[in-house]
Formats: structure tokens, sequence, C-alpha cells
């Protein structure tokens, strides 16, 4: 089977040393560990950890490179976060999170993760991103917290 390609952005591995993430978050990356996704981080992500604790960006270096892969921005990607603030499914003051949001999508992930509950792991939202994402000829982006992917075990 297929490794599923995941996005992750920054609360993802802020969320790894945050109290009220980590239960959630340090399970995900067991799973990444054992290679059991294909992670994709991208500039947007380097840039936001640039003034991170130490502790986050030994999270991200620590990743084995067999399970990343690194994405750049683009001007397709630019171009699309700018047309979910030209649409109003966030404001101008969102425009990373929309960066993280074009790149998945053009990349073809199949899943993106996040904690940010209010520009990026919200239903409105999620709606907004993808009906732009249609109209651009682009695939719909499944848009998860960490929680929806809880591996509950074998329930049988």
């Amino acid at each position: 089977m297929k490794k599923q390609r995941i996005y992750i952005d920054t609360s993802v591995f802020g969320g790894y040393f945050d109290e009220e993430f980590e239960d959630f978050t340090k399970p995900l990356f067991d799973r990444i560990n054992q290679g059991e996704f294909k992670v994709l981080y991208s500039t947007v992500t380097q840039d936001e950890l640039e003034n991170a604790p130490t502790k986050v960006k030994e999270l991200v270096i620590d990743l084995k490179v067999e399970y990343t892969e690194f994405l750049e921005e683009t001007k397709e990607a630019i171009e699309l976060a700018m047309e979910y603030i030209s649409e109003k499914v966030v404001g101008k003051t969102s425009f990373a999170d929309c960066l993280h949001i074009a790149l998945a999508t053009i990349h073809r992930a199949d899943l993106l993760i996040s904690w940010n509950f209010k520009h990026i792991v919200n239903i409105e939202r999620i709606r907004g991103y993808n009906s732009i994402n249609i109209k651009n000829g682009y695939k719909q982006l499944e848009i998860r917290s960490p929680r929806d992917l809880m591996n509950y075990g074998d329930e049988s």
C-alpha cells in the first residue's frame, strides 16, 4: 500500500511540546518515525520555525530524509494563496496559512495536518479552500488535526 503523504504545518511541530496537544501529536510522530507516512513540509514551515525553541527545530531536523519531501514556495502556490484571501476565505494576515494550504493542494498531499483551528482546521474555511481548489482544477484537500489520525488499534 502506498504511504499517505501528509503536509504538516508549523503548529504540529509546536504541538509536540504543548501540554494541550502532545497526547495526539507524539503518537503521530511515532508513526512518522516508523515510516508510516511521507511528511511534506515547506519553506513556509522553515521560515515560521526560524524563531522557534531549539527543541522544536530539532524535531524537524530529526525527521528521516527518506520519510520527508521538502516543498519550495512557487508562483503557483502564491497565486492560489492570494486567491483564498481575495475570495475572503480568510483575511490578509493569514497569508502564511494560505501558503500551507496552497502548497499541500498543488503537491497533492493526501492530508494537511494542523492544530490551527481558527484559520485551517475549520469547517467553513475548509469548504472555502476546497471550493477554490475545485474551481482551479485541483482536488479537494483533506484537512485534519493530529487527533483525527489517532491509531486506536484493532477493534475486531
